[in-house]
């Protein structure tokens, strides 16, 4: 989407966005508020993690403010992605999940801030402020997160999706989890069929899995996908 202001705001450059989440309403609302600031302009939207991998190569945004649980790349393997093609964008983590892992995942990916959804509209500008200043946001509740697993040697992640597979496997297990075929992700991935069969026959030997709806329950339950 093209931006809704003028390229300079009282002669400073503004702040250029993309938002990434897979629910339209969800970014309007986000746009409205930043928007609402004189030197902040969204200059793309994204419903999925492929979208906003994009645009962020693309158009070099200053900050991607991004979802967790997309569609077809999820926003930890977005992220991670995002940065080390452009380490300069600065991501802020927009989440509803305050569950440990995915905070943790979100910041080994390279976020330099993590909110939830439910934080006040003030909270999300001044992240965005800090965050370009170089500096790391933790909204309200996701701080004492952080610290507990700090101080208990990080085993909040032992066993989760995001420990136990690779990057590559966690892609795998996404999109089966949304219903595409072995054929579908193989195209998608650019690699042959029996690479994908070999990807999910280590993903469940890896997961003690042995039926694709028990892996759809599991990445559903893992927060990679909403099913």
């Amino acid at each position: 989407m093209e931006p809704s202001k003028p390229s300079s705001v009282l002669g400073k450059t503004p702040i250029r966005l993309i938002l990434a989440d897979d629910h339209q309403i969800v970014r309007q609302g986000i746009r409205m508020l930043l928007e609402a600031e004189p030197d902040m302009v969204v200059i793309a939207e994204a419903c999925n993690g492929r979208e906003v991998l994009r645009q962020a190569q693309e158009l070099l945004p200053d900050v991607i403010i991004m979802d967790i649980t997309m569609p077809e790349l999820n926003g930890i393997e977005a992220t991670r992605q995002i940065l080390s093609i452009a380490p300069g964008i600065k991501v802020i983590a927009l989440s509803m999940n305050a569950d440990s892992r995915f905070v943790l995942s979100m910041f080994r990916s390279g976020v330099s801030g993590y909110l939830l959804k439910e934080c006040s509209q003030g909270e999300l500008i001044k992240a965005v402020r800090i965050v370009l200043k170089d500096k790391t946001y933790l909204g309200p509740g996701i701080s004492d997160i952080v610290i507990k697993d700090f101080l208990t040697g990080w085993q909040a992640t032992d066993g989760s999706a995001f420990s136990t597979l690779t990057p590559k496997e966690l892609k795998v297990l996404q999109l089966v989890a949304e219903g595409k075929s072995t054929k579908q992700i193989a195209e998608g991935l650019y690699v042959s069929i029996k690479t994908i069969e070999s990807h999910r026959k280590q993903i469940m030997d890896k997961l003690g899995i042995h039926s694709i709806a028990e892996l759809t329950k599991y990445a559903i339950r893992e927060g990679l996908t909403s099913g």
